[in-house]
């Protein structure tokens, strides 16, 4: 059975969301979501990160981190997957009430189901969030 999340208010698969409020430390840094932190990675090693880690929402943060007017660091292409899965894993990592939700998904797919979504890599879909499962 395939497993479908979208919005964080989706119990009990919405922690699964890069907009969920489970913050992690990460590069010694608190960061308030995931979203906020594959936004500002984006742009490292610029003060843009500190902007964007300090929004107030996830939305503002993705809205930030998708401007085009802010210099796009040269290797994001390369990089981005690793990006992502830094995040989750740090996620995941820290919070063991939804690390067991992930790992309660066994061998299912699990798709985000954003009708827009910013995808990371070329498939949209992850089993067992394939990105933390092959890191753990």
């Amino acid at each position: 059975m395939t497993i479908y999340f979208y919005d964080i208010s989706e119990k009990p698969y919405g922690c699964f969301s890069n907009f969920s409020p489970h913050g992690f430390e990460l590069d010694g840094l608190w960061w308030p979501t995931s979203e906020h932190y594959f936004q500002a990675q984006k742009f490292a090693g610029t003060s843009h990160v500190e902007e964007i880690r300090c929004c107030k929402t996830p939305a503002e943060a993705a809205s930030m981190g998708r401007e085009r007017t802010r210099p796009l660091r040269r290797d994001w292409e390369d990089i981005k997957e690793d990006v992502m899965g830094r995040g989750l894993l740090c996620k995941f990592q820290t919070h063991a009430d939804i690390r067991e939700v992930l790992l309660g998904t066994g061998d299912e797919l699990i798709v985000e189901d954003a009708p827009q979504a910013e995808r990371v890599g070329s498939m949209p879909t992850h089993s067992a969030f394939t990105i933390i499962t092959s890191v753990w």
